[in-house]
């Protein structure tokens, strides 16, 4: 890891020289949420946003997209590989270690071509935030993010504390050596001061250890049919999730019958469809079934660490209200 400092009057020229790389996302408020867009200058950014509404997970695994054309009368077919070069500036410690997750899943255990490459040409810049009552990443030990970016920015008073964690990234400080110094000790005392205040203001607590038995445990539990009256099963949980990682592929042909393409996209685990196998039978043909799967995949450490980030998505979009916490707290039985 190596540290600098950046001062706040050279934010500007830090941010134009990015463009070197490629396009530049960040979160920009759209009505009265938050999402990534592309920006062309850092009037547009909004760096104290509590969450956007769709996670940066939509860079790497796309909503929708083709995997390749086909012809089926040439017996032939052409992959679509993306090659475009991106930064993604202003990504949350939680939205990184989600990442790092679905790395695992998309890379380490049985390589995506379509993912890696996205990733490989990604740069990720993540920056401090302050949790709302909705954040729980303290709780699940997303708060900070020790890796799976290439530069972080924690704010201090005059400008911002920087982290380089890859190649790219001390790239970049080399490219930007003019306006990025090196860290004083009196920003070493701020930046720890900050940390240590920014732990204090969590409000939403969530107790994870031993969760993965209490979910067994509470296979029959009166709390998924309490909930699942409350479910409209519309899927939007999943949708704003930032590891759920469950999608559906269709070959969707032409008019000529010959030709078409293979498109993936983003599926629900809380959708009936989802369960749907040939010959009709449905292996969670209910929502009682259905949202017990999905908190049980949220709590389950198949990649080595709990499976949800703490983020507050699920319950802030939730057309029904329903707080993932609090379902939670009802399966460990600490609250009626």
């Amino acid at each position: 890891m190596i540290y600098a400092k950046l001062n706040r009057k050279d934010f500007a020229s830090f941010f134009e020289s990015l463009r070197k790389y490629g396009k530049i996302y960040g979160p920009v408020k759209i009505s009265e949420s938050y999402g990534f867009k592309e920006v062309s200058n850092v009037d547009e950014l909004s760096l104290d946003y509590p969450r956007t509404m769709i996670p940066p997970k939509k860079f790497f695994i796309k909503p929708q997209e083709r995997i390749f054309e086909f012809n089926e009368e040439k017996a032939e077919y052409l992959e679509i590989i993306e090659e475009e070069r991106v930064v993604v500036f202003g990504v949350h410690p939680c939205d990184i270690n989600a990442i790092k997750l679905l790395d695992k899943v998309y890379i380490n255990d049985m390589p995506d071509k379509y993912y890696q490459k996205r990733r490989e040409n990604t740069i990720i810049i993540g920056i401090s935030c302050h949790p709302d009552e909705y954040c729980f990443c303290k709780s699940v030990g997303t708060s900070y993010a020790v890796d799976g970016f290439d530069l972080f920015l924690h704010e201090i008073s005059d400008g911002y504390l920087i982290r380089a964690a890859t190649e790219k990234g001390y790239e970049l400080i080399a490219i930007n050596k003019d306006s990025i110094k090196d860290v004083e000790a009196s920003d070493i005392d701020e930046f720890k001061e900050r940390e240590q205040k920014r732990l204090t203001e969590f409000k939403l607590d969530l107790n994870p250890f031993g969760l993965q038995d209490m979910l067994e445990l509470a296979h029959d539990h009166a709390v998924w049919k309490e909930y699942a009256d409350k479910c409209f099963g519309c899927g939007t949980c999943n949708l704003v999730c930032p590891t759920c990682r469950c999608y559906d592929v269709t070959d969707l042909m032409k008019l000529d019958l010959k030709t078409g393409e293979r498109a993936r996209r983003w599926d629900s685990c809380m959708l009936r469809k989802h369960g749907l196998v040939a010959g009709g039978l449905n292996f969670r043909p209910t929502r009682v079934e259905r949202l017990r799967n999905r908190f049980n995949c949220k709590g389950s450490l198949r990649e080595g660490m709990i499976n949800c980030v703490g983020c507050g998505r699920c319950t802030v979009y939730c057309p029904a209200s329903i707080r993932y916490v609090e379902v939670l707290q009802k399966v460990r039985g600490e609250i009626k």
